[in-house]
């Protein structure tokens, strides 16, 4: 599609938090804080002509690789929240992206993550085919806190589940969605924990997509402040999760 009228390079957008977006605190799910902060993303990129239509005409999509998340303050259901989008860096197959979540003029989350140019039928990274020059990138305009990082695997861990990809978890991609990694493993973190609100930042990383019907291990640990996760096929690492506690 065409370049919007209304495309800007730094985007904001409305939401408002319903109660399916919440868990039993009436506060929203750390899950669908990510969700909101990639529709956010992929909104931006379709009124900026990289949306995964425009980008399906030469095989290809976005895929996120790695994601931080700092919380200040859950926002509570029916609260209106804004999403604020720019890009930091959009180079060759890779784009560094952050966003931001307001309640009125309060920031209570922002993140920052890298995106990869993905070959839907070779399945392997590739240069983006389109142009991006009408993007202004804002390289010295944070979001968080501490930048995304790499999670350290090979730490002390035990099983906690095995379980198969079923298609509840698959998106346009056809993949695991990556909403979906984190969800299993918060569903082993401490209840009460999360729900007061104690997760305070947490750090994605993504290794290999997962496809209808493997079958993966997940396994976790405790060091100090921080819980760890890793969700593995076979011997190989799919997904990386870092965890700070308050």
């Amino acid at each position: 599609m065409p370049i919007s009228k209304d495309f800007t390079s730094i985007y904001t957008r409305d939401w408002e938090i319903n109660f399916l977006q919440c868990t039993p605190n009436g506060l929203l799910k750390h899950t669908e804080l990510c969700n909101l902060l990639q529709l956010t993303a992929g909104y931006h990129a379709e009124l900026g002509g990289l949306s995964f239509t425009d980008m399906q005409l030469y095989d290809q999509a976005w895929v996120l690789s790695r994601m931080r998340v700092e919380v200040i303050d859950l926002p509570k259901w029916r609260d209106i929240v804004t999403v604020k989008t720019w890009i930091h860096d959009l180079e060759g197959s890779r784009s560094v992206r952050a966003l931001e979540m307001y309640v009125g003029d309060r920031k209570v989350a922002g993140s920052s993550t890298y995106w990869a140019v993905f070959n839907t039928k070779t399945r392997r990274p590739e240069g983006l085919a389109l142009p991006h020059e009408h993007f202004e990138k804002y390289p010295d305009m944070h979001s968080t806190v501490q930048p995304f990082a790499k999670v350290q695997l090979g730490r002390d861990a035990r099983v906690i589940e095995e379980r198969i990809v079923r298609l509840s978890d698959l998106d346009i991609v056809n993949h695991a969605n990556n909403v979906k990694y984190l969800e299993w493993c918060l569903d082993h973190t401490d209840v009460k924990k999360l729900l007061k609100g104690g997760l305070k930042a947490f750090d994605m990383n993504f290794m290999k997509e997962l496809k209808l019907g493997d079958e993966v291990v997940i396994t976790g640990g405790n060091n100090s402040n921080t819980s760890y996760y890793t969700i593995s096929q076979g011997e190989k690492p799919c997904f990386a999760l870092q965890l700070e506690w308050q």
